[in-house]
């Protein structure tokens, strides 16, 4: 199940103000990553899963190994992946591995918000695998509230779709983790959501 797709940028604040007027709803700000040199915005797509606009957080020194999402080197604010949301996490990592696709450790992670509370999860870090294709995985630890159900309403995703050059790659990874991602063949990979909004149909990449 989709639980977010990431949209990463070097400046959240002017992102937020973007997406706003282009989707016509404004995303709220979510709170810090402490450690990882981030924070985010967030924007409900119903349905249980939410919009997360990730960037540098200026109250935090950068990261020595480099943030998330190669955001140091993207050229502009977009979706570069999605996270799949599913239970018994260390589980289907393992499996996955078996599989022959390392889906990485799972680790420990938690968020502070303006309003000062502490959201976790488990979480597999971000892989890059298949050129943002393949979701990372999360799992929320009982008793956090699902940021979908708190972020800002009236944006819904329809689809979300991928594209790469050689899709037979991508696939078989998506497989070991038991996840659905339809990809279509092109020059570039990139993800494509549909998203139905107060301004009309949009389709972010």
């Amino acid at each position: 199940m989709i639980d977010h797709l990431v949209y990463a940028t070097k400046d959240v604040d002017e992102t937020i103000r973007a997406l706003a007027d282009r989707l016509g709803v404004e995303a709220a700000p979510g709170g810090r990553h402490l450690g990882y040199g981030t924070r985010n915005a967030l924007l409900s797509l119903g349905s249980g899963c939410y919009l997360e606009i990730i960037g540098p957080d200026s109250g935090q020194p950068p990261p020595l190994e480099g943030y998330w999402y190669d955001i140091d080197n993207i050229d502009r604010a977009r979706l570069v992946t999605w996270t799949a949301r599913l239970e018994h996490i260390e589980r289907v990592a393992a499996h996955a591995h078996a599989q022959g696709y390392k889906a990485g450790s799972v680790h420990q992670v938690f968020r502070e918000t303006p309003d000062g509370d502490r959201l976790s999860w488990r979480l597999t870090f971000p892989t890059g695998a298949g050129d943002g294709l393949v979701p990372n995985l999360i799992e929320w630890d009982e008793g956090t509230p699902h940021p979908a159900d708190t972020a800002p309403a009236g944006v819904r995703l329809l689809d979300l779709r991928g594209y790469h050059p050689d899709p037979d790659s991508v696939r078989p990874m998506l497989a070991a983790l038991g996840v659905e991602l339809e990809i279509g063949v092109a020059d570039a990979p990139r993800l494509v959501a549909s998203l139905e909004t107060p301004n009309g149909p949009v389709e972010l990449s």
